[in-house]
């Protein structure tokens, strides 16, 4: 087909999932076939095409990430950002437990925990064990990794800043795919081509 779309579980059958991607998945399946990247490929490839010719995209529904989008040309991980409401924390402490980052924390003289952004993994599962709502969800959406890639050269995927909803993840899928035609020569790697236009894609989607 000239390109490679996986997931990892369903995204209604992984307890860990931030985020259902199952809509996602059929979108970015039709974007793909309208493109024929095998048509393309076999125009430019000589010979057969191999696996590391094709375009791989896999999403993951957690930064657990057993679909290894680090390593894949474009990576998909469902987030989501929390945030401290003004419903008051009944201190039961389980959002520190459950946290696996130590980004949530009480400190003393505090009524609510409070959140480090800088280690948070946007997980989402300290919003579903606040039972006092004190912790809600701000912001819901997909973080992208770009490039990953292994063989010789592995090198791991460059994360864009922020995160996407389904139809920004659409669009920077598109832009991948136009620069992947118009910058591959003889087999060259997604991989090897994207770096270049990092601050291009930050600058669009941000």
């Amino acid at each position: 087909m000239g390109y490679q779309l996986n997931s990892c579980l369903k995204a209604d059958k992984c307890p860990n999932r931030a985020i259902d991607y199952n809509k996602l998945m059929g979108r970015l399946e039709s974007l793909l076939k309208q493109e024929d990247l095998y048509g393309f490929l076999k125009k430019n490839i000589k010979g057969k095409i191999k696996p590391h010719h094709k375009l791989r995209i896999t999403l993951a529904g957690c930064p657990n990430a057993c679909s290894q989008p680090q390593i894949k040309d474009i990576g998909i991980i469902g987030a989501v950002i929390p945030e401290i409401s003004n419903e008051k924390c009944i201190m039961c402490g389980i959002c520190v437990e459950i946290c696996q980052e130590d980004a949530v924390k009480f400190f003393l003289g505090k009524k609510a925990p409070e959140i480090d952004y800088n280690l948070c993994m946007k997980c989402g599962k300290c919003i579903n064990q606040c039972s006092s709502g004190t912790i809600k969800k701000r912001e819901e959406g997909f973080r992208v990794l770009l490039g990953g890639r292994l063989g010789r050269h592995p090198q791991l995927a460059m994360e864009l800043k922020g995160i996407y909803n389904e139809d920004e993840i659409l669009k920077i899928v598109k832009k991948c795919m136009g620069l992947f035609k118009k910058n591959t020569r003889v087999g060259k790697r997604f991989a090897e081509i994207i770096h270049t236009y990092r601050q291009y894609f930050e600058q669009e989607n941000s």
